[in-house]
């Protein structure tokens, strides 16, 4: 196995000052986030040779241009008079860690495990005292026989999935081009619009149930180690696929199908009995809210799909729940929801991952975008929301490539390590014949 060897630790600051006195306020849907944190790793061939820690400094110097536009990134976390988190923007910066691989990127991603992805991102648990502590960080691993990795990882506090992309889009275009072509916007979150309540709209309580539950739950414990294995779908397979619940595909989305497939599957593994396994999805609600996409701050929404009676063999009546919730996710459901929660103030976070499988909805999360040099486009990239407790974690994420018309997806998917196996065997699975990016670890023979 390749390793990975620590050069050093830095903390790159804007080249810009902040404005003195600069505050960032959290929204309802940022705190709800807490107890979370993400993982990104984008993988690159180098298109030219270079000297060792040559593109490391360029990405340096870049990401201080880049922050300039993102104080809350580099601001330290207070919690206001109220008890809740706000961002003093005060130029405090970004950790960015160096390292080196051996090996060729190639070679790396040819045996790949969950602990070894891993080892390109770095991470540091909350300081006891909040202030001094970095929300993101950043590693960038120089392979030694060319290619490069680069990590991502923050606090759920402050972003989501599609913020963190963006930001790596903003890093990515600054160095290659020293301009940002889509600068972050920065604003609370929409307001419900007078008159734009239904008349008869009654308040979407199985939403707001949903948080409700978790937010009285214990918190969870993690006792059992988990896997993580990544499988890459072909866009044949997957109209196929839909097609067996409809004979038209407009009718089922790639998210519906693949999401029913697994939760089926993973239901199975897990011997769940009288039902399916408890499910949550999570989609983003930009376009619901009609937020722009450069809107940075969490706007992903937990919805509980209930499989109360769900037989294993019965994939249409998974695909049908699964369509039917989306549906009701509809902007005055979210309004319902933001405002129960601003109302209930939010003091004691839940785990929003920590109890049901679930299931994410990352299909148009623009990955492949971050070019930092020119025709060098990610080969590949991770996403994780940890930390891994619940039944289990599916993400389904847009391809390498392919434009918006291709139904090809890649699927992460984290369970407990024996159940990894058996899903990997399953004759579901199997019928899509799945590509394995990432599987499980190898055992010494």
């Amino acid at each position: 196995m390749a390793e990975v060897s620590f050069i050093c630790k830095r903390t790159v600051i804007s080249t810009k000052p902040v404005q003195p006195g600069k505050f960032c306020p959290l929204s309802v849907l940022d705190r709800v986030m807490e107890r979370n944190y993400l993982h990104i790793v984008l993988y690159y061939q180098s298109p030219v040779e270079r000297n060792p820690g040559e593109l490391t400094k360029k990405l340096r110097e870049a990401n201080a241009e880049m922050l300039s536009s993102f104080p809350i990134i580099t601001g330290r976390l207070l919690k206001t008079p109220e008890g809740h988190w706000t961002i003093k923007c005060n130029d405090a910066g970004m950790r960015m860690v160096e390292a080196r691989a051996k090996g060729s990127v190639e070679e790396w991603l040819q045996n790949l495990d969950r602990e070894k992805e891993l080892q390109l991102v770095h991470w540091e648990e909350m300081f006891h005292k909040p202030y001094f502590w970095s929300t993101f960080y950043v590693k960038v691993t120089e392979f030694e026989e060319g290619g490069i990795a680069i990590g991502l990882s923050c606090t759920h506090l402050l972003s989501d999935p599609p913020c963190a992309t963006m930001l790596m889009k903003a890093w990515a275009d600054m160095t290659l081009g020293g301009k940002m072509i889509s600068p972050p916007l920065f604003h609370p979150l929409p307001g419900r619009r007078p008159g734009n309540t239904k008349a008869s709209h009654d308040p979407y309580v199985e939403l707001i149930d949903h948080y409700k539950s978790y937010a009285d739950m214990p918190a969870p414990v993690l006792d059992t180690k988990q896997a993580t294995v990544t499988l890459r779908f072909e866009d044949e397979f997957v109209r196929s696929w839909i097609t067996r619940f409809s004979s038209e595909e407009s009718s089922r989305t790639p998210f519906e199908a693949l999401a029913a497939l697994f939760w089926v599957v993973v239901s199975k593994v897990k011997g769940t009995k009288g039902g399916l396994t408890n499910m949550s999805i999570c989609l983003d609600m930009r376009k619901v809210l009609g937020l722009d996409r450069g809107f940075f701050g969490n706007c992903m929404v937990y919805n509980k799909v209930n499989g109360d009676g769900i037989e294993g063999h019965e994939l249409c009546e998974a695909a049908n729940a699964i369509k039917e919730v989306v549906k009701k996710m509809d902007a005055d459901g979210i309004m319902d929801l933001i405002e129960w929660l601003e109302a209930r103030n939010c003091q004691n976070p839940p785990w929003m991952n920590g109890y049901d499988l679930i299931c994410v909805n990352l299909e148009d999360v623009d990955s492949y975008s971050a070019l930092f040099e020119d025709n060098a486009r990610p080969l590949r990239v991770s996403y994780y929301i940890e930390p891994p407790v619940g039944e289990g974690q599916i993400l389904i994420l847009p391809p390498p490539a392919g434009g918006r018309d291709t139904f090809s997806r890649v699927v992460m998917i984290t369970l407990p390590e024996n159940e990894v196996k058996k899903l990997l065997e399953d004759a579901l699975i199997q019928e899509l014949s799945p590509t394995i990016l990432m599987g499980l670890k190898k055992t010494p023979s």
